[in-house]
């Protein structure tokens, strides 16, 4: 029974979750001949089986554990918010059920749009990792070598001192407890991605003689190496009295030119 009085039809809820995955949308953005489409009836008689109220179907569907939507899709209000828990409180703050409060969703909705909390993590990782903008900058029309380093060793600087600071708290897991399920599934997702980007760029200066030969490992060690170490304490030694740092964009050309005088053929 719905806050209107009625009760809405089991095969109706269905239909209206049937048809939202078909279109990509949330329920709530569903038109209702869409539905009536999907459950095999015409306009008139849905309306008719949910009483004349779109709002009705609606709390159906809530009452059925799913989040009909109307506002942000859950994914991204799931992404946002699992990003502010694991900036605050790390990766034991990131459990479905606090994201569904803090998403303001439920759970059932979770387990819908990433079919758990591992696939949760994944997608807020790629949203909140330089990996997607990396991607482009290297596959993109190239600029010379020493602006594309520069390139990206901005976007690790905005991803590293940025709110929510997802990418320290997984490092600071990583460092904690690096055999965590959760980060072994990680890694192993996005390292060949990282290969298959980035590592193929480097691979192809040094077969074209702009970086010496090296083992791909050591120079992806080298290019992020330091610079990750730098971003990631800058934002604690920006707090020590004293201590002045250089701003970001001299501080990433200091790390392009020292990456670039160490990787040059003789």
């Amino acid at each position: 029974m719905t806050g209107t009085g009625v009760e809405v039809p089991a095969d109706l809820v269905d239909a209206a979750l049937r048809a939202a995955r078909r279109l990509g949308k949330d329920v709530a953005d569903v038109p209702v001949l869409a539905i009536a489409q999907e459950a095999g009836i015409s306009r008139s008689t849905l309306l008719r089986r949910i009483g004349g109220v779109r709002k009705t179907l609606d709390e159906a569907v809530r009452a059925a554990g799913i989040d009909p939507g109307g506002q942000r899709p859950v994914r991204e209000r799931a992404i946002e918010a699992g990003a502010n828990l694991i900036s605050e409180d790390g990766l034991a703050g990131l459990t479905l059920e606090a994201v569904a409060i803090r998403a303001g969703c439920s759970v059932h909705s979770l387990y819908g749009a990433f079919g758990g909390r591992d696939e949760l993590l994944r997608a807020i990782f790629e949203t909140h990792s330089p990996i997607l903008d990396v991607e482009k900058v290297v596959t993109g029309p190239h600029a010379d070598l020493r602006e594309t380093i520069n390139s990206i060793y901005r976007l690790l600087a905005d991803v590293l001192t940025h709110q929510p600071r997802v990418v320290p708290a997984m490092l600071a897991e990583v460092l904690a407890r690096p055999g965590e399920p959760a980060l072994r599934a990680l890694q192993e997702h996005f390292a060949p991605r990282l290969l298959a980007g980035l590592g193929t760029w480097l691979a192809e200066q040094m077969a074209a003689g702009l970086i010496r030969p090296m083992p791909l490992p050591l120079v992806l060690q080298q290019l992020i190496g330091p610079a990750l170490m730098h971003f990631v304490t800058r934002p604690a030694i920006d707090e020590i009295p004293g201590l002045d740092l250089p701003s970001v964009e001299e501080t990433c050309a200091v790390f392009a030119e020292s990456f670039l005088r160490a990787v040059s053929p003789p």
